[in-house]
């Protein structure tokens, strides 16, 4: 067979690449550890790999990809180094500390499947604070241009980055998610939505942070203590006035629905390269006039965005906030019944459904592959596949997804998103005789086989040795004369 061929050239190929590689990235991480976070405890469980982003007011927090020393587990891990805070006066520096601080503390308080997952607890030391995460790719503010504080040069991630529809659909959808748990289950005003206070994990989906300016509310939800804007400290603690709600001037109140229309506001944004409909550059009478711009707002001046849904942005951009729609209710409209954006909210409660439905679900999403965008397909659909692995009698459905996603991708891609993923299939072994599992194995092995020219094209000669072989041994020992083929 012509794999046989292939994997006999390759055999003879084998480098020590991935030691090297390995022992380069440890000491890039070690180097970087002593650069940043001298005397910081969370070195003791975590070891900096390479800068990803900037989160956070300001975009104080510079996020790094890290590695949890005893699991080897993928994390990121959020840095401020308190230098970036000497041109501020003494006070003002403690508030800011003190802002940053409250933030993480809130972080560490909510679970939910659309807050910031945080692994390890806020760490001071003399020149940083620093706290651990879910492995994270940005926030939303690098995904729309803004590289404040990242460290350069800037990723290459993020060079051309555009955010496709579906992506920011989707991303929608799940602030609404995190939000409606926010407003209706822990009574919390976040109180300055922003794309700074939205983090993209490593997978591609959208998570709240940024809690720093936070109100909780009275006991059911019905008011919030009001905090005016205070142009007497600066304004990186105060909510971006851009996403600002009217109320703030208007009547000097606010309540969850403050969020919606930052909701609102973040929508347009997303829709016209980072820019709000007004940009008040932290000038407190500029949002003052854009309150009373908004009295005549009109579908008109909202046409940046798709027409199925300007009206409804239009109403959460309400100078009435009984008049915004809550988080419930915006994520029904039907702008968000696109198959795409169904497809990955169907994705992500896969697991309450049984197998029989799962597996007929997993039949029909050759052809919402086709149509989704490369990112997505290898961020948010891969990886959901990938938890399938564990499950034996599901691997032959999802198998056939994994590879038309990989067959499709860069070898860099498919190194980086696939590959890795697929070497959970790879340790099959063949199962004992009269094993309820049997047939779905020599599936698998069918299946593998079938696609081992794409795998021996794409994948580097020393894993080819490393983990394709003992497969292609495996099936060999089979006893299915079609593993064999």
């Amino acid at each position: 067979m012509e794999y046989l061929e292939k994997l006999k050239v390759y055999g003879d190929q084998v480098k020590n690449v991935v030691v090297k590689s390995m022992v380069d990235t440890a000491c890039g991480g070690q180097k970087m550890l002593k650069d940043v976070l001298p005397g910081n405890l969370v070195t003791r469980e975590y070891e900096l790999i390479r800068p990803l982003g900037s989160a956070g007011p300001g975009l104080l927090w510079r996020i790094y990809g890290a590695v949890k020393r005893s699991t080897k587990q993928e994390a990121a891990v959020f840095v401020l180094e308190k230098r970036l805070l000497d041109k501020y006066a003494k006070k003002d520096r403690e508030l800011i500390i003190d802002a940053m601080k409250k933030g993480v503390q809130q972080l560490a308080k909510i679970k939910h499947p659309r807050i910031l997952s945080l692994q390890h607890p806020l760490e001071e030391s003399r020149d940083s604070l620093a706290f651990a995460t879910e492995s994270c790719f940005g926030s939303l503010a690098n995904c729309l241009g803004f590289y404040d504080n990242v460290t350069q040069p800037i990723p290459k991630e993020f060079e051309d980055y555009k955010l496709y529809d579906v992506e920011i659909r989707y991303g929608i959808i799940q602030l609404c998610d995190g939000l409606a748990f926010l407003h209706n289950e822990v009574k919390l005003f976040h109180r300055n939505l922003c794309p700074e206070s939205i983090i993209i994990n490593s997978n591609g989906a959208w998570k709240l942070s940024g809690f720093e300016l936070c109100i909780q509310g009275s006991v059911d939800g019905a008011t919030y203590p009001f905090r005016e804007y205070d142009g007497n400290i600066p304004p990186i603690i105060n909510p971006r006035l851009d996403y600002m709600a009217p109320e703030y001037h208007t009547t000097k109140s606010y309540d969850t629905q403050s969020d919606m229309f930052s909701l609102g506001m973040l929508m347009y944004a997303l829709y016209n390269h980072g820019k709000t409909l007004h940009e008040c550059h932290d000038n407190y009478s500029i949002f003052i006039k854009m309150c009373d711009d908004l009295k005549s707002l009109n579908a008109t001046k909202l046409s940046i965005l798709p027409l199925e849904v300007r009206d409804h942005v239009k109403m959460l951009l309400s100078l009435k906030p009984e008049l915004r729609p809550d988080a419930g209710q915006f994520a029904k409209i039907p702008f968000f019944e696109d198959v795409g954006t169904k497809t990955l909210e169907y994705l992500d409660s896969l697991f309450q459904v049984d197998n029989l439905q799962r597996s007929m679900f997993y039949k029909s999403l050759p052809q919402v592959i086709d149509k989704l965008p490369m990112r997505v397909n290898l961020q948010r659909i891969a990886s959901a596949l990938e938890l399938e692995f564990i499950n034996p009698e599901m691997v032959p459905f999802v198998l056939p997804n994994m590879f038309l996603i990989a067959e499709k991708a860069s070898n860099e891609e498919y190194q980086k998103y696939i590959f890795p993923k697929l070497k959970q299939v790879f340790k099959i072994q063949k199962p004992p005789q009269g094993s309820g599992t049997s047939g779905c194995i020599m599936q698998t092995l069918l299946i593998l086989m079938r696609n081992m020219n794409l795998m021996l094209t794409k994948t580097p000669p020393e894993d080819i040795k490393q983990h394709i072989l003992p497969v292609v041994y495996n099936a060999l020992d089979a006893e299915s004369s079609q593993v064999q083929v």
